[in-house]
């Protein structure tokens, strides 16, 4: 029988493909409402699904756990920070050069934590494949597009912070459960930013529902395949699978807004296909 292991690259894969047809989707909504709102409305969407699902915790039965409830409140504002970061990143540069910057923070982490000559190789092939992705075409003369890029990195480095937290989260009693918590604080922290989502959803409900499919296919699928995810493996690994988020998102971004990818963005992607090999089989 396979280990659990063995299935991890296929869980990060459908994390991936869920989180950016998400983000596909959430560009669509910036026609509509500012970025940083669009943001706040996965989190409060994403929070709300998941307390509907662990509807037992809204009773607050049995003792508060304060330790792992200050946990679920670092991790919500780190996941929040991270999301408003990305929002921002890809209303002004490419989804997949967004990612492929935000990946420079689980990079660092993986060089932080990794053993062994594969992860050291791997880290210097998704090291050159960011950097072919990232910057083919990025023209930082232009005041959005720093902006775009600046706020990429920000994500990246609070990334790496979620990576930290959500292996903290994943390795106590009720990780779901913590997950749920923190993306409620996460919605109530970054709440200044909702009134433009609050004042769409009261006109058209249609905005309601886009929002709702952000929550549940970029928040509540992806978040809660990570905690499973991170059980199995360490952060350096898990840091280098998904180098495969960059691929996935810029052929999302293909198929769903018609960003067309490069040839040094083509060899970026091959380049951490390789390192996501070499990852999965130092362990």
């Amino acid at each position: 029988m396979a280990s659990p292991k063995a299935f991890a690259p296929a869980l990060v894969i459908f994390s991936g493909v869920t989180q950016y047809v998400g983000a596909g989707i959430a560009v669509g909504l910036f026609t509509l409402l500012p970025p940083l709102s669009v943001a706040w409305g996965r989190i409060a969407c994403g929070a709300l699904a998941l307390l509907l699902w662990r509807r037992h915790l809204l009773r607050r039965e049995g003792k508060i756990d304060w330790r792992a409830m200050g946990h679920a409140a670092a991790f919500g504002v780190v996941l929040g920070g991270m999301n408003l970061c990305f929002y921002m990143a890809i209303s002004h540069i490419p989804l997949g050069t967004a990612v492929s910057l935000e990946y420079v923070g689980p990079v660092v982490l993986a060089a932080l934590t990794g053993r062994g000559w594969r992860v050291r190789l791997g880290l210097i092939l998704a090291g050159a494949g960011v950097l072919l992705i990232s910057w083919v075409g990025v023209d930082l003369s232009a005041p959005t597009v720093a902006l775009g890029v600046g706020m990429a990195v920000a994500a990246g480095a609070l990334w790496a912070g979620y990576i930290v937290l959500g292996r903290r989260l994943a390795s106590g009693a009720n990780p779901v459960d913590s997950l749920a918590w923190g993306t409620a604080l996460a919605a109530l922290v970054y709440a200044p930013v909702s009134l433009p989502v609050l004042r769409a959803v009261i006109h058209d409900w249609h905005i309601l529902f886009l929002l709702l499919s952000v929550g549940v296919l970029s928040s509540v699928i992806p978040y809660a395949v990570d905690q499973v995810v991170m059980r199995l493996l360490t952060s350096a690994a898990f840091a280098l699978l998904s180098s495969l988020f960059p691929a996935t998102s810029l052929l999302l971004g293909i198929l769903m807004l018609h960003q067309i990818p490069n040839i040094a963005e083509v060899a970026g992607l091959i380049a951490i296909s390789f390192a996501v090999l070499l990852a999965t089989t130092s362990e």
